[in-house]
Formats: C-alpha cells, structure tokens, sequence
C-alpha cells in the first residue's frame, strides 16, 4: 500500500478526551538552571502549531498511513495526543515539523530542549523521538527521546564532524500514565537528562562537539515514513534554549 503524504496545521486536528486526569507537571525551561535565549516554544493551546517564543518557527503536521494529532486536556490549557503504539505491518505515522532554520544550530554552544510528557505503561518501543533536529546516521543531531520497554527518557548530541553518538539515560522511568517535565541540557563539557527538575544522569561531551544542519525540527518522530520513531504519546510545552 503506497503511504500517502501530506502536511496540514492543527487546525485540522480533532479535539479528543483528555489522556489522564492528574495534575500537570511543572514544566518548561525553569525546569533547568542558567536558562539561555528562547528560540522555540510551543503550549499547543491555540488552532495553529504557531511558535510562542516569536521567532516564527512555525509547525506543520507531517502524517502518512492516516496518522493524526489529536487535542488533549492537560492541566488549563490543551496538549497534543499522537498515535497509539501500532503492532501492524502498516501503522500511522505522524511528525510535527518546522522549515529549516540556522537559529536552531547551537553549534559549539550550550543548548538546553524539553517537553511534558504523558506516555501509558504498554505503550513504549524501542525508541520514541519526543523532539530533535537533525538525524545521527546523516547529520549533526540534538534530540530527546524515550527509549526501550522500560520507558526511560535520554539525551543525545552527535557532532558534525565526528559522528559519534553522545547519550545520557535517564535512571528513572516515565511510563506511568502521569505527566512528567523531561529536559536536556548541554553545559560546556557536560549533557545532562532531567525529570520534573531532577537530575537524573550525566556523560561528558567534548567541548568542540559542534550540532549544525540543515534538517527541520521535528515533534513526535523523525518524519512520516515507517522507521520514524514514533512517539505513542501526550506531549506539551515542548521548548528549545540556546547560550
């Protein structure tokens, strides 16, 4: 069966029943210290996916197989529900996408990235793409996932120039149906996983490790196609700092 491709803004997503009645975690940037400059910010709380940090990184709905985001309750305001883990030959998949945009290259700089996450215990797989930019295999990378049946989430940065995979996983689980703040944080010499504020794992990265590409950002998988990671999720309050 030939996937069938297309981009739409949420104002194409059907509201759906909240995931989990539970309080909402605290999220976003104050989640972490020595926070750098906003350079994308998204509540999913209004029709269009629109960027709320101003600087106009704007996400279409990237979707094959009939996959879709749905609107969800989360705490006063809206996240967004992607597909269910699928076991068929041929699941939906859908990913959240920006046009490329060089200020979302940190470079050699510090950079810091998270999202609120609600995920189901049964729900994992060998690995879920919460928010990245940039692939491992063909280019620079920063990204943020949740990985194995055991539901941990990590962080990975992966050079330009020398294409090693850097990662951190988290020592805790998120698979729990509860809301939770994920974040990553590189500082200087040092990438570091933290869960609703607590630390949760650190590796050290060399200090010339250098994220730039031309790849979009992308929420919720690697893009539309069958190998992209599929998050089988909630997320929110997805965020990207750098400085």
């Amino acid at each position: 069966m030939r996937s069938r491709w297309f981009a739409v803004l949420l104002a194409a997503a059907v509201p759906g029943p909240a995931l989990a009645a539970v309080p909402a975690a605290a999220s976003g940037p104050a989640a972490t210290s020595n926070p750098g400059v906003m350079m994308a910010r998204y509540t999913f709380n209004g029709r269009a996916i629109v960027d709320a940090s101003g600087r106009g990184h704007t996400l279409s709905v990237i979707s094959g197989h009939g996959g879709e985001v749905r609107s969800v309750v989360h705490g006063q305001g809206m996240a967004l529900a992607f597909p269910a883990r699928c076991a068929t030959p041929v699941c939906p998949h859908v990913a959240l996408q920006t046009p490329t945009s060089a200020d979302l290259n940190p470079g050699t700089r510090d950079v810091a990235y998270g999202a609120d996450v609600l995920l189901l215990p049964g729900q994992t797989s060998k690995g879920q793409n919460i928010v990245q930019k940039g692939y491992s295999t063909t280019s620079s990378q920063w990204k943020l996932q949740i990985d194995g049946a055991a539901g941990r989430p990590s962080c990975v940065l992966v050079d330009d120039k020398k294409p090693a995979i850097r990662m951190i996983t988290s020592t805790v689980s998120v698979v729990d149906g509860r809301w939770h703040a994920l974040a990553c944080r590189r500082s200087g010499t040092t990438l570091t996983v933290l869960v609703d504020g607590a630390q949760r794992g650190s590796t050290a990265v060399p200090a010339k490790l250098s994220v730039t590409n031309e790849r979009p950002l992308s929420i919720g998988g690697k893009g539309a196609f069958a190998d992209n990671d599929q998050f089988n999720g909630a997320l929110d309050n997805v965020w990207v700092e750098i400085g």
